[in-house]
């Protein structure tokens, strides 16, 4: 069994309150986790408006369909035009 997990920083110009931000971030990770089976959070920047931290995990038996996994996550998110991925972090636990 192996696990990973992506942590990154997303900037979010143009939001200006935390109850526009929530509803940012609250649909963008229902629709990654419906899409990609990952599990998600919101777990960093909990109370700044134009900055989400945000966590996905997933697990499985091959390293490279987990890698492929978060990094079709990421581009989604990219693609979106949500917000700027500023920082991202993958780690993989065996």
């Amino acid at each position: 069994m192996h696990v990973v997990a992506l942590e990154l920083r997303l900037d979010l110009p143009g939001v200006y309150s935390l109850k526009a931000k929530r509803g940012i971030i609250k649909g963008l990770l229902q629709r990654v986790h419906n899409r990609f089976a990952v599990a998600v959070a919101e777990v960093a920047h909990l109370d700044h408006w134009q900055t989400a931290g945000l966590g996905f995990v997933a697990v499985g038996n091959e390293v490279a369909v987990l890698q492929s996994r978060m990094q079709k996550v990421l581009d989604y998110i990219e693609g979106e035009g949500t917000g700027i991925v500023v920082d991202l972090r993958m780690e993989f636990l065996a």
